[in-house]
Formats: structure tokens, sequence, C-alpha cells
């Protein structure tokens, strides 16, 4: 017999069960997450309160989904701040809503974790009523992969439609024989680009596992603390947050390393695993141009053709990766709304934006820096 249950603490669910459950997804680590509440980071002090909803047989959890109840949409990467002000227009407060998401990482992954369909559907069906019995505003659940995103139809969700920019591997040898698949003006430019960092001679390191020792993930945490500074805005990620997840051994992540006369000057950080690789956080402490495309992104890719990983994403938004190789994908996320008028009003709202979004992506398509032939 399956219970269902809503959870407030990842101590409660065994670390076995949700690695299973997760298919080993880099974003739904088990510490990862653990870091990130144990930490603070994320809690109901920061908007976001923990409400878990899981599945259990024999003191196993068999089924998951990673909801929090939110009094805010920040850190979330599909903004609904319109869809706020437009609600409390109507007399009603938007805040708190649920979300389903991995707090902080616009990456599509798993959002309803189960051993079976039967569980899954019965997952989403406690959501929306979750979402009833509370008065709640809306549901919304952020990047799902193509499973997980039919069911939320079955089940009366609104799809809205975004664009992210990812690099795919087609069997590239190295770096120069990715370049040689580009046309001459982006493959020149990006040339130069590297060329101007060597000039700096600034030199790099990829760092996986053991190798990176303290020394390196605290640059990095000061590195992720200042590009916030230089945007005036608080860091989402706490100092705990940094020194929990070194203790637990950082995995699926790869450090990128810049040097500059044997000094770090600047830091990326992407987690992985065999299928994809994830750009997640940079920084830097001197201001070098192309510096960040560099770190960010040309070592990145030479990363992923080293170890034969078909798919970079370079995170939300970005024009700017377009020249330097990543092209357009669609991205989805999933919104129900309790109040039957406002759900209509979305639903025209969202048809209409998809309109948009499609065209704008055909545009992008067309200045894709590649050769045609290709």
């Amino acid at each position: 017999m399956i219970n269902y249950d809503i959870t407030q603490t990842l101590d409660r669910i065994p670390r076995e069960d949700w690695q299973h459950l997760c298919a080993q997804h880099p974003t739904l680590n088990y510490d990862f997450l653990k870091a990130m509440h144990d930490s603070g980071s994320v809690s109901a002090r920061t908007g976001w309160g923990m409400l878990y909803l899981t599945a259990w047989s024999d003191d196993h959890c068999v089924g998951a989904i990673p909801c929090y109840l939110k009094s805010h949409s920040y850190g979330e990467y599909v903004f609904d701040w319109a869809w706020a002000e437009a609600y409390e227009q109507l007399g009603q407060p938007y805040y708190p809503k649920l979300l389903v998401a991995v707090p902080f990482t616009p990456v599509t992954g798993p959002r309803i974790l189960g051993r079976d369909t039967s569980i899954k559907e019965k997952l989403v069906e406690r959501l929306l009523a979750l979402e009833q019995e509370a008065k709640l505003s809306s549901t919304h659940c952020l990047f799902p992969q193509e499973e997980d995103a039919k069911l939320l139809s079955r089940k009366g969700f609104l799809v809205r439609e975004g664009v992210q920019f990812h690099w795919r591997n087609n069997g590239y040898r190295d770096f120069d024989d990715f370049l040689a698949s580009m046309n001459h003006d982006k493959r020149k430019k990006i040339k130069q680009e590297r060329k101007k960092i060597q000039e700096h001679q600034i030199s790099f390191s990829w760092l996986t596992g053991s190798a990176i020792k303290e020394e390196h993930w605290q640059f990095f945490a000061q590195c992720y603390r200042q590009t916030y500074r230089q945007h005036v805005s608080t860091p989402y990620l706490n100092e705990d947050f940094f020194n929990r997840f070194f203790d637990i051994g950082l995995p699926n992540c790869c450090l990128i390393v810049a040097y500059q006369n044997n000094q770090m000057i600047a830091c990326a950080l992407n987690l992985f695993n065999q299928e994809r690789a994830y750009g997640r956080y940079w920084g830097a402490m001197t201001f070098i141009p192309g510096l960040h495309f560099e770190t960010c992104y040309y070592q990145s890719i030479a990363f992923c053709i080293a170890h034969n990983i078909p798919i970079f994403e370079g995170g939300a938004q970005g024009e700017h990766k377009l020249a330097r190789g990543l092209t357009p994908v669609r991205t989805q996320s999933y919104h129900h709304v309790r109040e039957p008028q406002f759900h209509r009003a979305v639903e025209d709202f969202l048809i209409r934006e998809g309109r948009q979004i499609e065209h704008y992506r055909s545009e992008l398509n067309e200045h894709a820096p590649f050769k045609k032939s290709d």
C-alpha cells in the first residue's frame, strides 16, 4: 500500500531512495539540495518553504515532487511578476504560490519522481488538491522533462514556452574541429577573443572531485559573491552552503579556474554527468576583456569535447551565446491558476506569447554561427 504525505525536511527522506528516484540527475543530487536546505539558503525565511509531496511504501520513499511554498518569484528564471500584479488587482493575493523546481537552477530535469506512472499521477493530483485546500493562487512547474510535461498537460496545466542556448557536440575531435564547423566571421571573432586571453598569459585548469581543494572552492565562493556585488544584488547561496557542499565532496562538479601569474583570477562552476554539463555560476576578481566568454563558454565546450559529453547548457537568457556556438532550444514551464477567470486570461496570454517566442527562435536560428551546409 502506498501512503502519501508532505515532507518538510530532507532528513526524513532516505538518501538512497532519493538518488534512485532522481536518476542521478546532477541538479537534483540529494547532497546538493541538502546543502541548500541545511545552510538556510533555501528556507521559509528566504521565501522557499519546503513542501515535498512524497509517496511511501514500507518506510521507503517511492515518489516525490520537489515543491516549495514561495512568498516571491526570485530565483526562478521564469518571470511572472506581471501575473502577480494583475492577480492582486483582482483583489486577491498572488503569494504564497506553489513552485515545483530546483531552487536557483534553470535546468530541465525530472520534476515528478515516482516508481511508476500511477504514483506520479497521484502526486500531481495531490499537488492540485493542496493548491485548492490551502486556497493558493497558483502552482508552477519549471523546466520539467518531457514525460513529466505530458502528465502536467493532461492534468490541466498551461504550457509556457521559453528559449535557452545550448551547445551540441557533433563528434568534435577538439576545439579547432568545433571552430571549423562555424562560418568564417564567427570563427575569426572567437579566435581573436581567445588570442587576447593568451596575450594576457592566462591559463586554465579543469578541476573535478578530490582535485578541488579548499583554496579553490573558497576562491570560487569569493568570485560568486563578487558577481552579485557587481550587480548590486544579494547572493542566493550563503557561505554555509559552500562549506557544507565542499564537506560532502562536491559531487558532479567541474571547477574551471583561470590563472594569471600563478594567481587565481576567475572561476566558473559546471555541474555535469556523462549526458550533459550545466553552466551554473561564475565570477572574476579582475576585469579582462573576453575572460567571461573564455572561462564560461570556450573552456566548458573544450571540457565537453575532451570528455565526450553531448550537450552543454549555458543557463538562462543570453543572445551573446549564439555567436559562441550555443544555439537556441525550446524550454517549457507549466502553470495552473486556481481562479478560473485568471486561468483563462493566462491561457490567452500564453498562446500569444508562444507565437512570439517561436518567431524569436526562428529569427535566432537564421543567425546561427555555423556554415550553411551544416
